[in-house]
């Protein structure tokens, strides 16, 4: 027995962050035993367990729960604590190695005070320093630092810790993030020197909805940071960031988000400079924004070699990376003083050639000035989305092994895995993948290359589900969703398309702002911590009251009427070809959108022991289900939204009257027959297409939309060579010409919400059966929909509760056999399709326990290893 995957709050050793209620989780792996029988957990303000401040005793293993356990403890500031358990089942028993946490400066005051730059000019980029003593060795050291936008810390001339772009991306006029970095290693007896570069980033750089023209949140570069050193003889040391610090001109001469950076290594970042040195002054900055971190570290993740050098038939020199990624190149270069080397990034080539137009107007250039040495080079405060690099200004000879790309995302764990027997289908998991990585730069982004990079709302609602099948993102979107509630509270209850809002102050889009219950519910759902539906709870709460404001406002209908909303953006049966706004009416998206948040605020209520409240949004959703009804349906049952995403949202969100259920399925299936089996649903019918369509008896038209490889479909673009997800289904034209530039992104995740389904029915895993019931995959819902158009299918997925795995595979014809894994102390309900009782077996023996329903059989699992057999298997065929 070896227990693993220990977190404090979904994060492994977290130093600093906000933490005002521990939630600890971990995973018990490489045992034959199945239920934990006894549990143990002990925390300690040090790592041999000598200074213990609760135990919780050996207890009955029912009692602690390693997905979510919440330890009773009062914490104090700037202190660390080691934690670890002890699982008992039924032969064997392990204990963890110690984890820790560490808590910021929570409610205490800040002695640092920010300061800027003591010039005039709000545009050269500054370094920001200070020299100090310390007389004896030190023993402990934290840094406590923030700045606007971005920093770039150093100690004695070494960079403090690996992350990048700090303090990241969030509301600014809500608050400011701050670090704590252990600091010890870099700081000795004597004479130290702190510096601060700053780049301007979100906060005062070329950003937002309007391509960045206005309405930055700050023009002032800023600082704080205060050092907390203890020392071998006893004594603290608190250096704090004041007036008495010097300001130098930075090397980083330009910076943006969106278009790049120049460097001048002739200026160089030795402190003190041999130019002019300034003072420093203090900026008034409100100091309640101050807030501990939320936001993961961002990272150089992964590092890919460049596949080729090109030579286009334009003459330039292209590096091909040979993936579409987030980051930026780094380069070994020793050319001579004053040589300026150009790059410039972009996703596709064009008739052969390096290509930007789809960047619209931002440059995603980088610029370095050489000094005439060795030097290896990399930007400080930008990043790039790109596959192709052209190079211009070189001196001598390119060597493509002195080129590497730093693949930047927050740190995350890639967690699931899906392998077919068709390999553009195991293409397409790996592109929805590599758009995650590329977005999951501190906030979910839309695309990470062009003028835009937004948190937009409306993607990361579609995409959460396979966000959290992909990667362990409980901790990465709670962190979007505080954001969203900070700017929610601004706005009565309304949603904002993007967040942070940055400079579009507009929302209240269905589908868009029912990220607020959506995203929360499923973090719930995957993660089974009751905390993430705490935090949000009044933020989803205030969306549905928005909108019921809104329908109490237009007559109390029950309907959502009126507004300006999306659509069912970017689908493929809008009348006019020029719209992107889909072909469902906008009132039916937004009155569906309207009961499921309604439904979703009652189980989140109820969840949370508010029974009273989930009362209200029940009868709420159910009022809001029979006005639909009575609007949108005919006294026969036909529904009066005849398109694919009017079809598979009233199935999906269960809108349809009972009585016609059959009607409106056979409908959806004559629809798609009518549009050539061939999906035409946008961003908010596509995550729900193919779901719907394998539990209403039309599994083989799931897989039919999955295969197709002609336009519009998945596997086009694989065919065309994506390694990410496009935004549009035919963002690039069979010829290899781009078909549009105005807004065209080959990194945009949303589509890639297919892999929700891949997970969920094609290899039949789920956290739970809806209602949240064994949230967290303490007991799960297996049931695998198998196609003869595939001959395997397999998902590996390391939940909350420790690894699943699902699968199938089809041999001789008609054999089909099923192999699944659950993990120590979880359980599932398996539903197989298809299926006699009496003619399965199960790791060779009959199953006897299960229970026929119609063509399928259902039973209970507990952990183990099992491999399932039908003697007799044929898929069952729809009239």
């Amino acid at each position: 027995m070896k227990i693993s995957h220990l977190k404090t709050n979904h994060i492994v050793n977290p130093l600093g962050f906000a933490i005002d209620t521990p939630t600890f989780s971990w995973i018990v792996e490489e045992t034959d035993d199945t239920v934990q029988t006894a549990a143990q957990v002990l925390v300690s303000y040090d790592s041999d367990f000598k200074q213990i401040i609760f135990d919780s005793g050996k207890v009955d293993g029912s009692l602690i729960d390693s997905v979510a356990y919440c330890p009773p403890i009062t914490l104090q500031a700037r202190t660390r604590y080691f934690w670890k358990v002890r699982i008992w089942g039924e032969s064997e028993n392990a204990e963890s190695d110690p984890a820790w946490f560490e808590t910021a400066k929570m409610d205490e005051g800040w002695q640092a005070e920010w300061i800027t730059p003591d010039w005039e000019d709000n545009q050269t980029h500054p370094i920001l320093f200070h020299s100090f003593e310390l007389d004896a060795r030190p023993v402990a050291a934290r840094a406590y630092i923030s700045g606007l936008g971005l920093y770039h810390f150093e100690l004695n001339g070494q960079k403090v810790g690996d992350e990048y772009l700090t303090p990241y991306c969030n509301a600014y006029d809500q608050w400011i993030q701050y670090q704590t970095y252990d600091i010890l290693e870099h700081i000795a007896t004597g004479a130290n020197l702190i510096s601060v570069m700053l780049g301007s980033g979100w906060y005062k750089g070329r950003y937002g909805a309007d391509r960045g023209e206005t309405d930055f949140y700050g023009d002032r570069f800023a600082l704080i940071c205060e050092l907390h050193i203890t020392l071998e003889n006893g004594e603290d040391v608190i250096i704090s960031s004041d007036s008495s610090w010097q300001a130098q001109a930075s090397p980083v001469l330009e910076s943006s988000i969106f278009d790049g950076e120049t460097y001048d290594a002739r200026i160089g970042q030795s402190v003190p400079a041999s130019g002019a040195i300034a003072g420093t002054q203090p900026v008034v900055i409100d100091m309640a924004l101050l807030e501990a971190r939320r936001s993961l570290p961002v990272k150089i993740m992964e590092v890919l070699k460049p596949i080729a050098v090109l030579q286009t038939p334009a003459g330039e020199t292209v590096l091909d990376m040979g993936q579409n990624m987030t980051g930026w190149l780094r380069f070994k270069t020793n050319a001579p003083a004053g040589t300026r080397l150009h790059l410039q990034f972009g996703e596709v080539l064009q008739g052969g050639n390096f290509f930007r137009d789809n960047l619209r107007t931002a440059l995603a250039e980088y610029i370095y000035i050489a000094d005439g040495t060795e030097a290896i080079v990399e930007p400080y405060f930008t990043f790039y989305g790109f596959r192709y690099v052209k190079i211009s200004g070189w001196v001598g000879e390119l060597n493509i092994d002195d080129f590497t790309g730093c693949v930047v995302y927050s740190q995350m764990d890639v967690i699931g895995e899906i392998k077919t027997s068709n390999d553009k289908v195991n293409q397409l998991f790996k592109n929805a993948l590599w758009s995650q990585k590329d977005n999951f730069l501190d906030i979910p982004t839309d695309c990470p290359q062009r003028d835009e990079r937004l948190g937009w709302s409306g993607d990361i609602q579609v995409f959460s589900g396979t966000a959290c099948f992909n990667m362990d993102s409980a901790a990465f979107l709670s962190k979007y969703g505080y954001d969203l509630g900070k700017e929610q509270a601004k706005c009565d209850g309304m949603v904002p398309h993007i967040v942070p809002m940055a400079n579009l102050n507009k929302g209240g889009s269905a589908a868009w702002g029912d990220v607020a219950t959506i995203l929360p519910w499923n973090l719930y759902e995957f993660y089974g911590d009751v905390a993430i539906l705490d935090q949000q709870f009044e933020s989803m709460r205030a969306w549905v009251d928005y909108i019921k404001d809104i329908d109490e406002s237009s007559g109390g209908k029950r309907l959502w009427t009126g507004g300006i909303h999306f659509g069912d953006w970017l689908s493929l049966d809008a009348s006019d070809p020029t719209s992107r706004r889909g072909g469902t009416p906008h009132d039916f998206i937004a009155s569906a959108f309207y009961c499921y948040s309604a439904g979703l605020v009652a189980k989140a209520a109820k969840v949370l022991g508010k029974d009273d409240i989930a009362e209200a949004y029940e009868q709420l959703s159910a009022e809001i289900k029979a006005a639909i009804q009575k609007e949108y349906f005919t006294a026969t049952g036909r529904l009066a939204v005849p398109t694919q995403t009017g079809y598979v949202l009233a199935l999906f969100m269960d809108l349809v009257p009972d009585a016609f259920r059959e009607r409106v399925q056979d409908d959806l299936i004559a629809r798609l027959e009518e549009d050539n089996t061939h999906l035409r649903t946008g961003f908010v019918g596509t995550p729900y297409l193919c779901r719907v369509l394998s539990n209403i008896g039309a599994n083989d038209l799931a897989y039919k939309l999955l295969l197709n490889e002609d336009f519009p479909s998945w596997l086009y673009a694989i065919n065309l060579g994506a390694t990410t997800i496009w935004e549009r289904w035919n963002s690039i034209n069979p010829d290899g010409s781009i078909s549009s530039t105005g807004m065209n992104s080959l990194n945009h995740y949303a589509y890639g919400s297919i892999v929700e389904w891949m997970f969920r029915d094609m290899c039949g895993l789920n956290p739970s059966t809806g209602d949240g019931t064994g949230a967290g995959f303490r007991h799960a819902y297996i049931a695998p929909k198998p196609d003869q158009s595939l001959q395997c299918a397999r998902g590996r997925y390391r939940s909350a509760a420790g690894w699943y795995e699902s699968g199938w595979r089809i041999d001789e014809g008609d054999k089909l056999t099923v192999e699944l894994v659950i993990p120590f102390n979880a359980s599932a309900t398996v539903v197989l399709p298809d299926a006699h009782l009496s003619e399965l077996t199960i790791n060779n023996q009959p199953l006897q326990d299960g229970v026929q329903d119609g063509d399928q059989v259902i039973f209970t699992l507990g952990a183990g290893h099992y491999e399932i057999a039908y003697l007799n298997w044929q898929a069952s065929s729809r009239p």
